[in-house]
């Protein structure tokens, strides 16, 4: 019988361990990377020997519909070479007793734990969801987590207990948050560590059972949310509230410092394995002659790293970081604000890998994905829905409430109905997604009978929405968004345009700044 899934949150607490600790603790996290890393290679070769097994295939060629044969061929062609979850947990135990010195430092709760791990990843590659999998070396092995509260990593009278290793937490008393999470029942426990300004961070992670903290202001609303995703923005429509939110808002890039660090670290590199590199040579430029360097030769060679090297690597990371924590940070932010004014989320099912390859730096800046994500989470666990459909078949920044479809470049950022009004691009869509229903077709008569009442509050948005934009400068405006998206003198004729003398903040969603 299948153990019953209950809802979890996690609270996490700052460690206070010193030399003596932090030395054990590193020895601790050896020994378990390489007990993973040894499960994990066992697991991939039984993987391997069960996906070229002559059961195995005949299992794929039994017909779909037929779960119950189909599942017992598949579990068939896996106990034939010993791959399950219990068989490699087996596995890690006949490894840590064979070593001996693994088995005195990580307790077998943890053992199995590591074991459960390394399984995961090769079914990830079983079911063709990776190509490859990664094994771990010192400076990516972050974590080790318990089974359960009575042995191994654990949590007991306020203190994380692992052997005779007791570790104390910091604690903030006047955060609700953190008293929340202490108060609520623990599932098990995870230890981790991360790196802030170069030096080494440890945290306890308490897997709580139950419903994390909700802050009064994150409270979510009964009402149906239409989205718009964009690969800088976000365009969504509730019941009486519009909004077109930028992702990671005045988030600090660090481009400047980030690149003068690459050029650093490329200089040291060179000097430091010049035997590395092809040797340099001089290029005509018009009338002058440069000196080029040497691109790196190719094959498998051994690169040194001098300590200037991994102090400039440091500072690079820890940049990084603070970009990463910041974006997530603010769209969090964004991803309550929308949450505000409804839980029944529906949008166009868009692939936010594909944008990956076309605007690489955009999406890492922006993470559109991440608020997708959270977004579909955050929904869910209210009672909410998050309803995604193909743009294929409903086509939304191409329709009109005519019925006919035009198609636009991707330049083009505003709508020009054919009934007569303007109204942008994103938040025409995001108006269209809220009369999709479950089976991902358009009600368009429901957008034509309710655009009256939506209009004014979707022309309030986008009004907001420039002049949010105009207070980060012209200069960044004019790089964001085309011309054709500003606001004109001839634009502002059109009769719709009119509302615009009303209250900004009346009916549009606050920008990210005031959020």
């Amino acid at each position: 019988m299948a153990k019953s899934k209950t809802s979890t949150f996690v609270t996490e607490l700052p460690l206070i361990v010193d030399s003596l600790q932090e030395k054990q603790l590193l020895s601790r996290f050896q020994a378990a990377r390489q007990l993973y890393n040894a499960c994990l290679n066992e697991a991939m070769a039984r993987m391997n020997l069960v996906r070229n097994s002559k059961a195995y295939q005949l299992a794929k060629q039994i017909d779909r519909q037929s779960k119950k044969a189909r599942s017992d061929a598949f579990n068939a062609a896996r106990r034939a070479y010993r791959y399950s979850d219990y068989d490699i947990q087996a596995y890690a135990t006949i490894v840590s007793n064979r070593s001996k010195w693994i088995a005195q430092l990580i307790d077998s709760n943890t053992q199995q734990t590591l074991a459960t791990r390394a399984f995961r990843s090769s079914l990830i590659v079983l079911f063709n969801r990776a190509k490859n999998v990664r094994y771990k070396v010192p400076s990516r092995f972050k974590s080790i987590e318990g089974k359960t509260v009575k042995q191994g990593v654990r949590w007991k009278d306020n203190q994380l207990v692992w052997g005779f290793l007791k570790l104390l937490p910091i604690i903030d008393k006047n955060n609700p948050v953190i008293q929340h999470g202490l108060n609520s029942p623990v599932k098990y426990v995870r230890l981790l560590w991360r790196e802030l300004n170069g030096k080494r961070r440890w945290y306890v992670q308490l897997v709580n059972e139950g419903m994390p903290y909700q802050k009064e202001k994150n409270y979510v609303a009964d009402g149906v949310i239409g989205l718009d995703l964009n690969i800088s923005n976000i365009a969504a429509l509730g019941d009486n509230k519009a909004g077109l939110l930028p992702f990671a808002d005045k988030v600090p890039t660090y481009e400047r410092d980030i690149k003068a660090l690459q050029r650093q670290l490329q200089r040291s590199q060179r000097c430091s394995n010049p035997e590395n590199y092809e040797p340099d040579f001089s290029s005509r430029l018009g009338r002058k002659s440069v000196v080029k360097k040497g691109k790196s030769k190719k094959g498998k060679r051994q690169w040194k790293k001098s300590k200037t090297y991994s102090s400039i690597a440091r500072k690079k990371r820890e940049l990084e970081r603070r970009k990463s924590a910041y974006a997530k940070s603010q769209n969090r932010r964004i991803v309550n604000e929308i949450l505000r004014h409804g839980k029944h989320i529906k949008t166009e099912n868009v692939s936010v890998r594909s944008w990956q390859k076309r605007y690489g730096k955009a999406i890492s800046a922006k993470s559109p994905g991440f608020v997708q994500s959270e977004l579909a989470r955050k929904a869910e666990r209210a009672g909410g829905s998050f309803i995604k459909f193909y743009t294929q078949k409903t086509a939304l920044s191409q329709t009109h409430l005519t019925g006919e479809r035009i198609k636009k470049k991707l330049s083009e950022r505003v709508h020009f109905e054919q009934t007569g009004f303007v109204m942008h691009r994103d938040l025409f869509s995001a108006y269209l997604g809220r009369f999709v229903n479950e089976e991902g077709v358009l009600l368009l008569y429901l957008a034509v009978e309710q655009w009256e009442r939506s209009e004014p509050i979707l022309h309030e948005a986008w009004k907001d929405f420039q002049i949010n934009r105009e207070r980060l400068g012209e200069s960044e405006s004019r790089q964001s968004h085309s011309p054709s998206e500003r606001f004109s003198a001839e634009l502002g004729n059109v009769d719709q345009i009119a509302i615009f003398e009303r209250k900004v903040n009346s009916n549009s969603w606050p920008d990210s700044s005031s959020l």
